[in-house]
């Protein structure tokens, strides 16, 4: 089931009278008039909430004689929400856009000439700084403090709140005296 089958059932699924149908056609197989008198509801509103849950796919109809026959489709219940959540998101791709301008802006008000003018206050967004100053260090060279510590200070001075920062964010790793980044 796809993002917008999924959010297109549970609209669906958001009235009282489309439930109480559904709870009849588990028990049995039924027509519009025999909805209607188990329901209390006239033959016209069964008949426009039945087109609805129809359309998602919630309900099957076929043709017996005169009557059209509805029953429920279980295949659509037997999907779990996990399954529905779990699907690739047909936003997905607007949401990474969203994310790297994001990321662009940030970078773009806080840094100047390739240097860093303020540590942002806010986390999201000194991690995003912090990720761009892990872009200096090689994957997999081992540092010694002194040389971290040159490297962040061509950035900002105050390159032990950014490192102590790397580390918490855990962009850089520290063993005995010794630093990397992190691997990715």
């Amino acid at each position: 089931m796809t993002e917008s089958q999924a959010i297109a059932l549970f609209k669906c699924l958001a009235d009282k009278s489309r439930i109480q149908i559904l709870k009849s056609l588990i028990e049995e197989e039924m027509y519009v008039e025999r909805l209607s008198e188990r329901l209390s509801l006239t033959p016209a509103t069964i008949s426009f909430h039945l087109k609805k849950l129809v359309e998602v796919g919630a309900v099957n109809s076929r043709k017996e004689q005169y009557y059209t026959i509805y029953s429920i489709n279980n295949d659509v219940f037997n999907v779990s929400i996990l399954d529905i959540l779990k699907e690739k998101s047909e936003e997905k791709a607007l949401q990474t856009e969203r994310d790297e301008n994001y990321r662009k802006k940030v970078i773009d008000a806080f840094f100047e000439y390739g240097k860093l003018k303020s540590i942002p206050a806010q986390r999201k967004k000194e991690h995003i700084i912090l990720e761009e100053i892990a872009k200096a260090f090689e994957p997999g060279r081992i540092y010694t403090e002194r040389e971290v510590n040159i490297i962040i200070a061509d950035y900002h001075d105050d390159f032990c709140t950014l490192r102590r920062d790397m580390i918490a964010d855990k962009l850089l790793v520290r063993e005995k005296n010794r630093y990397r980044r992190a691997t990715d």
